[in-house]
């Protein structure tokens, strides 16, 4: 049996910064409040007609497949986890594939939200570990912007989630010490209304009905969020999931050189970061900048982290996500 190793990482974000002052010309909303819940300073929004969900997919992986050191005809396999896809359908995954100008290869779609790089690895790293594919790229790309309610009304949800992308190449290694110890996936649908986006969707309303009412007051086409109820069950699952990881491989929380942990909220972060006697130099944040990009926001922390060097050869990084669904999950990796 093979292990699956990341190869190669890349990062796009728009270029338009929308800071909280930016925010507060348009909502009744501040800096230091939104601070003080969130952690978020800024974060980035594309410009109407400018970038997709896909086409930031598409930046995000042209640059790890060049770092990777490989032609994208080397690409095998295609998945691509979003929640804010270019079409109903087709999914991005597919876009993906006619914008890189890909051979003919596999591409799938995940739909787990913030956890969904989390998911999109796994399956990955299970294809590479079977050895029906050897170089994977996964991708996690996210344009919430465009569908955000802008006012107070929307606030609460609003002033959190930031547009951007992240990828990775996983290709098949060798040396079975190295690459992905472990994954573990955790879902718990009979939450899945506390953070949702019930419309547009096939389940209560025929779209004709949805035409014909026309009603600007009716809110399920924006995110909603059960704020406290999320975080009381985020920071038990990060918790236990990150556990479970550690566990299978006989490791301990005073093993970890590099915990990426899902951008969701800066407090939830610092919670399991004082639970597992972390440092700030064992965690890597930039919720700061970016926001809560859901899928994207593990890809991109992780190519920064990097980047800087604060992930080296040897070490154990450990990425874990929870959110919409509820979904949750963690990924073990010896770098």
């Amino acid at each position: 049996m093979y292990n699956s190793k990341i190869k190669g990482l890349g990062y796009y974000v728009p270029e338009n910064v929308v800071t909280n002052d930016d925010l507060s010309k348009v909502m009744d909303t501040n800096d230091s409040w939104i601070q003080e819940r969130t952690g978020i300073k800024e974060r980035r929004h594309v410009v109407r007609g400018t970038d997709t969900t896909t086409s930031m997919g598409v930046k995000a992986a042209k640059i790890a497949i060049e770092r990777a050191g490989i032609d994208k005809d080397d690409i095998d396999f295609i998945i691509f986890a979003t929640l804010s896809p270019d079409y109903y359908f087709p999914g991005p995954g597919v876009l993906v594939q006619r914008d890189l100008g890909i051979k003919t290869v596999g591409a799938l779609d995940v739909r787990n939200q913030c956890s969904g790089f989390i998911y999109a690895v796994s399956v990955a790293d299970q294809y590479i570990k079977s050895g029906m594919y050897k170089n994977v790229l996964v991708i996690g790309s996210e344009l919430h912007s465009h569908g955000l309610d802008m006012t107070t009304r929307g606030r609460a949800v609003s002033v959190i989630f930031g547009d951007g992308a992240g990828a990775a190449v996983l290709t098949r290694e060798e040396d079975t010490a190295k690459g992905v110890l472990s994954s573990h996936l955790h879902s718990e649908g009979q939450h899945a209304e506390e953070l949702s986006l019930i419309a547009p969707g096939m389940g209560k309303r025929w779209v004709t009905d949805i035409l014909e009412e026309e009603d600007p007051e009716d809110i399920s086409y924006f995110p909603y969020m059960n704020g406290q109820f999320v975080f009381k069950n985020a920071v038990v699952r990060f918790s236990e999931v990150i556990m479970e990881g550690l566990q299978k491989n006989n490791l301990g929380p005073g093993d970890i050189d590099m915990l990426i942990p899902h951008q969701a909220n800066l407090r939830i972060s610092q919670f399991v970061q004082k639970k597992f006697g972390l440092s700030d130099d064992q965690v890597f944040n930039n919720i700061m900048s970016y926001g809560n990009t859901t899928a994207a926001s593990i890809p991109i922390a992780l190519t920064e982290a990097w980047e800087a060097g604060k992930i080296k050869e040897g070490d154990l990084v450990v990425l874990a996500a929870f959110g919409s669904g509820f979904t949750w999950g963690s990924v073990i990796i010896r770098w």
